[in-house]
């Protein structure tokens, strides 16, 4: 079981703004990831919002109450869901 951490842009975002808040939150994920709770990240082409993919549901909960993009007001709203993966690469 994985969790999928999805994010919506908020209205009127602009890529300035995005910019200017992303080393924050890169260094924010990056925690996650090296203690291996953060598998994968990114935005959509669209810069609709972004997904993540987390190994517990407290660590995508823990990541979203303190990523600088929510605390900053860039994402409008944030959800969790439960993902049972059937496909998984080996490696």
């Amino acid at each position: 079981m994985k969790y999928l951490l999805s994010y919506q842009t908020a209205d009127g975002v602009t890529p300035d703004q995005l910019a200017a808040h992303f080393p924050a939150h890169k260094e924010r994920w990056s925690a996650f990831r090296d203690e291996g709770t953060l598998l994968m990240i990114g935005p959509f082409t669209d810069r609709s919002g972004a997904l993540a993919v987390f190994t517990t549901e407290g660590a995508a909960r823990d990541f979203a109450a303190t990523d600088p993009f929510v605390t900053e007001g860039l994402v409008g709203r944030w959800w969790i869901q439960e993902w049972m993966e059937a496909l998984v690469p080996e490696g």
